[in-house]
């Protein structure tokens, strides 16, 4: 009897993990398979088809012929990797000052940190905007770089990984002579490169996926990053599904490299930025 609850078990978990792969990966393998599709198959059939007749990247041709996609893709490629540096550089740095250094005000601090997750980016859209403006920046790709360049959440995950760091390694360390920066460069950073590589991914994916900030601090169609390029797109071809699923595979594609190539480091980030009580 009990050897059937288990099976039964673990066959309701086998279910809900393909209901959730369903709902996840599902729609993106129906853009991936629609983009592929000739002007000659029916996308509307009933039942569908994933599987295409006739597959073609006449699709991905057209999307390129329609507006500067790779100039766009390139524009977007650039704030995304600054958006990285500047993260994984800044949270790492702020992290570690969080976690290891001994100063007055810094449970303050990481309120701060805390509070900042919890106002939404809506709420001060138009400070940066005004911020920008003074400084310059608008219609520039610094300006998209800058309100996102070090995040409060990715600052916590750093905090939390260098706080799962046994003291006894650091404290040898110090007595051997390393000062703070060798401490940090040498012993600390290299034990949470998974961490990093959490951080670097977040990072990627907040800045390629970003529409609502660019397009608000950007005018020049020369500077449009990708989602705004691909909005264009889809308002001025709504009804050739099969561009428009071309265009999104095109920003999809550069996440799933990225994510593909990090997540053995993905994986071990998770646990040593756990939430520690």
């Amino acid at each position: 009897m009990t050897t059937r609850v288990r099976r039964g078990e673990l066959v309701l978990r086998y279910v809900l993990l393909l209901a959730v792969l369903a709902l996840t990966v599902g729609p993106f393998l129906w853009q991936l398979s629609t983009s592929l599709k000739g002007p000659t198959e029916d996308i509307y059939s009933s039942p569908p088809s994933f599987l295409p007749r006739h597959p073609t990247l006449h699709n991905y041709e057209r999307v390129a012929d329609t507006i500067p996609v790779w100039d766009y893709a390139f524009n977007s490629l650039k704030v995304a990797a600054a958006n990285v540096v500047t993260n994984c550089v800044g949270s790492a740095l702020a992290g570690y000052a969080l976690a290891r250094l001994r100063y007055r005000g810094r449970r303050a601090a990481t309120l701060a940190f805390v509070l900042a997750m919890l106002v939404p980016v809506e709420g001060i859209i138009i400070a940066q905007f005004t911020t920008m403006r003074e400084l310059g920046l608008n219609n520039t790709l610094v300006g998209v770089v800058l309100p996102g360049c070090i995040g409060a959440m990715n600052v916590l995950l750093m905090r939390n990984a260098f706080l799962n760091l046994p003291y006894e390694i650091e404290e040898a360390a110090y007595v051997d002579g390393a000062n703070v920066w060798q401490r940090f460069l040498r012993i600390a950073l290299p034990s949470v490169k998974g961490t990093v590589a959490v951080v670097a991914i977040f990072a990627f994916m907040g800045a390629w996926d970003d529409f609502l900030w660019p397009l608000i601090v950007l005018s020049d169609p020369s500077k449009f990053t990708l989602t705004i390029g691909l909005n264009y797109l889809h308002g001025t071809f709504a009804n050739d599904e099969r561009l428009v699923a071309a265009g999104t595979v095109i920003a999809v594609a550069p996440l799933i490299a990225l994510f593909a190539g990090l997540q053995r480091y993905f994986f071990r980030g998770v646990g040593e930025g756990a939430v520690k009580g």
